[in-house]
């Protein structure tokens, strides 16, 4: 009997969060790639208000086997992220108005640079985790699919009494895509422009060109894996022509939410709406990372909403009651909501669970009480009304792959 077949793939697909799969009678829009999932066999689900591919049902498809194929090496998968809203920002106070609203320093960045940051509430909580990039004379973003609306009204909102010159742009004209695993950058070598060596662009870089002679594309090297990878914009006009292009590498697939799921588990990162939300602070997160070191500029001059509900006047972290934590050693899968114990006292409660395909055995995140989050802390999970003996264990699950350019 192989690996595969004995892996209990229904336990990896049921880790797709229910609450992000968005039906409730609201009409679920196709991306501008839907057609092309269904050609491939994609069994399309609603998720945060989209029509999506949650696996494609062919011999080598399924949570599982696409999860697998994301890490093996020299293959590469590719994710329809349309989902995600993309925003440009203008303006010669582009970049001081969204210090107002992110935690992280866009200022610092160089031409080209991007970065992971928090925007936040006056409470410190986070509205949104997202990509922020300085390209050019613009400033290039990218926010959660289920937040995008609210993030826009928030913007509009903060926009009305900022005094400078700022403006932005929703690209509802454009698709999303993201391909990831260790064949990534050769599979994508293929496609750039005369001269453009992918070797040269480093993790959390990007810019504007033209994919495989398709106009008005932006390439990021990064991604939601934990693989070496990239996301890139294009057209929705041109995006199945893109995705065709990178198929026919015989090591690049499609692969769906299940695995997408499964795969940023494994390396520790969050889901907004799950790990994430508006009471929950980058601090209580593990996040802080993303506002720089103690001496940082953002730590020391602040000037975002809900600075000094997280920072002291000095850059110092304020103390939190609980923090995220990963969590080893179950004997069976922890969902979302599975309460956290130390002894029979609930210390915390798991936001994300799944089995593990890479490991084999399951793992879960969750938040716990401050004093239990230490590493290698014994504590147990519920599930289905059992006690399951658990160990807080450093994130990620399976050491990430991202690319480091040569010095």
């Amino acid at each position: 009997m192989s690996f595969l077949s004995r892996i209990p793939a229904r336990q990896v697909l049921r880790a797709v969060p229910a609450r992000a799969l968005s039906g409730g009678g609201e009409r679920a829009i196709p991306t501008a790639l839907a057609e092309w999932h269904k050609s491939k066999s994609g069994k399309m689900v609603p998720f945060a208000g989209y029509s999506l591919p949650v696996l494609y049902e062919t011999k080598e498809g399924g949570v599982v086997n696409e999860h697998l194929h994301t890490r093996a090496a020299g293959c590469a998968s590719i994710f329809d992220v349309s989902h995600m809203g993309q925003i440009r920002w203008f303006g010669k106070d582009r970049v001081k108005f969204l210090e107002t609203l992110l935690v992280g320093d866009v200022a610092g960045l160089k031409e080209g640079e991007g970065r992971l940051s928090m925007l936040t509430n006056p409470n410190g909580g986070i509205i949104d985790d997202t990509i922020v990039a300085n390209a050019g004379d613009t400033v290039y973003m990218v926010v959660n699919g289920a937040c995008k609306h609210g993030d826009i009204a928030h913007f509009k909102e903060q926009m009305a009494s900022f005094e400078g010159e700022v403006s932005f742009e929703y690209r509802d004209d454009l698709s999303l895509i993201a391909v990831q695993g260790p064949g990534a950058a050769a599979a994508l070598q293929k496609l750039m422009p005369a001269g453009l060596d992918l070797a040269k662009v480093g993790f959390m870089e990007g810019m504007d060109l033209a994919v495989s002679g398709v106009a008005g594309c932006r390439l990021t090297r990064s991604g939601y894996t934990g693989e070496d990878g990239f996301e890139l914009s294009a057209p929705h006009a041109a995006v199945a022509q893109l995705a065709d292009a990178l198929c026919a590498d015989p090591s690049v697939r499609p692969a769906g939410l299940g695995a997408r799921d499964s795969l940023r588990l494994e390396a520790g990162l969050c889901l907004y709406g799950h790990d994430l939300d508006p009471t929950t602070t980058p601090i209580e997160g593990g996040l802080a990372w993303t506002m720089g070191g103690p001496k940082a500029r953002r730590r020391t001059e602040q000037g975002f909403l809900g600075a000094d509900k997280i920072l002291a006047p000095d850059g110092k972290l304020l103390p939190v009651s609980r923090k995220r934590v990963g969590l080893v050693g179950m004997k069976a899968p922890a969902r979302e909501g599975a309460e956290i114990f130390a002894g029979d006292v609930k210390v915390g409660v798991v936001t994300s669970g799944t089995f593990s395909p890479s490991l084999k055995k399951p793992i879960a995140m969750g938040y716990v009480a401050t004093e239990f989050a230490k590493d290698g802390m014994a504590l147990s999970v519920e599930v289905r009304a059992k006690k399951h003996a658990a160990t807080v264990s450093k994130m990620p699950f399976v050491e990430s792959s991202y690319y480091r350019k040569p010095e």
